[in-house]
């Protein structure tokens, strides 16, 4: 005959094994981040997020994402950023925590000589404002994009972040 007592332990086994995958299903469904890490700092602007079991990446300049980039995918994305500061996090059944990332100005001018000319390329990750000059006077100013380049004559070229 089974007693009061081995109700209750019954029960209470009962009740612990429901909670136990209660919390198993529910941390299932949280998604899983890989990368980047938190507090991240680099100067690469193409920046590959991996994770699981989302849906959905949010990514702001403000921790309170009050106007985020929404982009659907399903496991990992490679984003092209500007240099900054960004806050983000993905969404699926649940949403993960968020995380901070920086990316650094890099400035990169190189050249390259054309015949009597030069080819000025901006090889950094942001705009450059460059001065080209020519027996010690300034000749022309130019805006030069991520990966842009122009033919200039010239013998000195200062390139600095535009902005």
């Amino acid at each position: 005959m089974i007693n009061k007592k081995h109700i209750y332990l019954l029960d209470v086994l009962i009740i612990g094994i429901s909670l136990a995958a209660v919390l198993g299903i529910i941390g299932y469904t949280k998604p899983l981040v890989i990368a980047p890490l938190d507090d991240t700092i680099t100067s690469d602007n193409l920046v590959l997020f991996e994770f699981e079991k989302a849906k959905k990446i949010m990514i702001d300049d403000n921790l309170q994402f009050s106007s985020p980039e929404e982009i659907y995918v399903e496991n990992n994305l490679i984003v092209n950023l500007k240099p900054g500061k960004y806050y983000w996090k993905v969404e699926g059944t649940r949403e993960s925590e968020i995380r901070e990332l920086t990316i650094l100005s890099e400035v990169d001018l190189q050249l390259r000589e054309k015949k009597e000319k030069y080819e000025v390329i901006n090889a950094g990750n942001t705009k450059l404002d460059v001065e080209v000059y020519e027996n010690g006077s300034l000749k022309d100013k130019l805006l030069l994009d991520i990966d842009e380049s122009r033919d200039v004559k010239g013998e000195k070229f200062i390139g600095e972040q535009n902005g």
